[in-house]
């Protein structure tokens, strides 16, 4: 069996680091007019009858696949759409970002093409780029890291916090264009170590694109989609990004609650190739979004007339629905198995 830890990310050491690090940081939360446990995607700042959400986020080792194909634009773009997909998370419209990119060594060729991408991203959210640094770090970086910290603006009254999830809600789940900007290095490790493809060659599941392609689809930017969901007058409860930790995103919605997950669509064809190179079920829903990229729950009355909104933008099903259950699991049911995150 092949794991995300195999492959050099131990998603559980992870968690015990970030948890060593803001544990320490906490109390700061009191220096200033800080919205408390609201903030599960993005953070929340107290501005009168507003609210500033702020999130930042990198681009990961996604970067190692563009410096194989050459081709640096998409990360540019993921980097916009890892940090304003958070923001939409609680129901704010982003508005700016800023960018940070360590370089080995300055290359103004590649500086070109993450830019062009970052200004393709910008345009897709409908944001502005407003500022940003650059550091030359050698012995520190190879290559280079790029991230992005975003802000974006909601009424306080209109804050999304996953309280408001009940027992009978629906999931509704948009499609991802592929593996986004997480688990690339498991990815990697399944089809370019294990599988021994080169980024060039097909991908058997799907011959219109090569392995090299597949992986550095961009990330989807959700902002049109759930932003015109927003404004139509639909309740909704909770706002899920399929990111880092795979379908166990939504157990931070809200912890009193179970996610029952049994109508997904058919898995994209990368994942079939990472998968048949021998990882078990249960890893591939923990890492990768497995073809949904956004979730969005509400109370099953507004099921029409929200896949119709949504449905004008990306693919959008129905795959489940919430359960009042302290145990706060998410459970799928795909291809006759059970698989409990």
């Amino acid at each position: 069996m092949v794991t995300y830890s195999e492959a050099g990310v131990d998603i559980s050491l992870e968690e015990k680091t970030v948890k060593a690090l803001t544990g320490e940081l906490s109390e700061t939360l009191d220096y200033r007019n800080i919205i408390k446990n609201t903030g599960h995607f993005a953070a929340l700042v107290d501005f009168g009858s507003k609210a500033i959400a702020m999130s930042t986020d990198g681009v990961g080792s996604k970067i190692l696949i563009a410096n194989l194909m050459n081709k640096y634009d998409t990360v540019g773009i993921d980097c916009i759409a890892m940090v304003v997909n958070d923001i939409l998370c609680v129901g704010a419209e982003p508005i700016a970002m800023v960018d940070y990119l360590a370089v080995e060594e300055p290359n103004p060729e590649i500086a070109s093409e993450i830019g062009k991408g970052l200004k393709t991203g910008c345009q897709q959210a409908k944001i502005a780029m407003i500022g940003g640094e650059t550091a030359s770090l050698p012995k520190i970086i190879k290559d280079f890291d790029l991230a992005g910290t975003g802000i974006g603006i909601v009424d306080k009254e209109k804050i999304i916090t996953g309280s408001e999830i009940k027992d009978g809600d629906i999931i509704l789940g948009i499609e991802s264009s592929g593996v986004h900007s997480n688990g690339l290095s498991l990815a990697r490790k399944a089809l370019l170590d294990l599988a021994k493809y080169d980024v060039e060659d097909k991908l058997p599941a799907d011959e219109s694109i090569t392995v090299g392609e597949a992986l550095l689809e961009p990330t989807i930017i959700y902002v049109d989609p759930i932003m015109d969901l927003l404004k139509s007058g639909i309740e909704v409860h909770g706002l899920g990004h399929i990111t880092g930790g795979g379908f166990s995103n939504l157990k931070r919605l809200n912890k009193n609650m179970s996610y029952y997950i049994n109508e997904l669509p058919e898995t994209l064809p990368v994942f079939q190739e990472i998968q048949k190179t021998g990882i078990e079920s249960k890893e591939m829903y923990h890492v990768f979004n497995m073809g949904i990229g956004f979730c969005v729950i509400l109370d099953k009355e507004y099921k029409e007339q929200a896949l119709e909104i949504l449905n004008k933008y990306h693919n959008t099903y129905e795959i489940g629905e919430i359960k009042e259950d302290a145990d706060n699991k998410v459970l799928i049911t795909a291809r006759n198995e059970n698989i409990e995150l």
